[in-house]
């Protein structure tokens, strides 16, 4: 159960990462020290980015600031895997898939496995995109559907 105190840092701390100007643990520690939370560490503010999902990206200006992807949900250990994956499509020469923030290293290794009986050839991760290469350009709306079986909510 969490305080009213603890509710308040959450709502502070994510209003902060909203701002997309904060580049380093420091420096959300310093404005949360700054705004009288006290007993904030790096390691709490660690763990509260990880808690979160909090991903490192470029702002408007090209600054690398941490920031909360608004349209991912934050997934957990016992997430099922497809709820990892939230987009499939293909351009008629590849499957395309965008899944979570560092999710896609994972999904990759598993399409992967299932290979050509699948229709994949083979694929290759971001950390959040994958292109797969079908077995035959051809039958890509075979290798299309099969992914989406697999991953059943998209």
């Amino acid at each position: 159960m969490s305080s009213p105190q603890q509710d308040l840092l959450t709502e502070q701390f994510k209003a902060l990462l909203k701002e997309e100007r904060y580049g380093s643990q420091t420096a959300i520690v310093d404005e949360l020290k700054a705004q009288g939370f006290t007993n904030i560490s790096q390691s709490k503010v660690s763990r509260m980015l990880s808690k979160y999902g909090a991903v490192r990206t470029r702002n408007a200006k090209q600054e690398m600031v941490y920031c909360l992807p608004s349209e991912l949900s934050v997934p957990s250990a016992r997430s099922p895997v497809s709820q990892l994956v939230l987009e499939v499509e293909h351009n008629e020469s590849m499957v395309i898939i965008r899944t979570s923030p560092g999710a896609a290293q994972l999904i990759a290794r598993l399409l992967d496995s299932v290979g050509r009986k699948e229709g994949v050839l083979g694929t290759i991760a971001g950390d959040d995109t994958i292109f797969i290469a079908p077995v035959k350009v051809s039958q890509i709306d075979f290798t299309l559907q099969k992914v989406r079986e697999l991953f059943a909510r998209v």
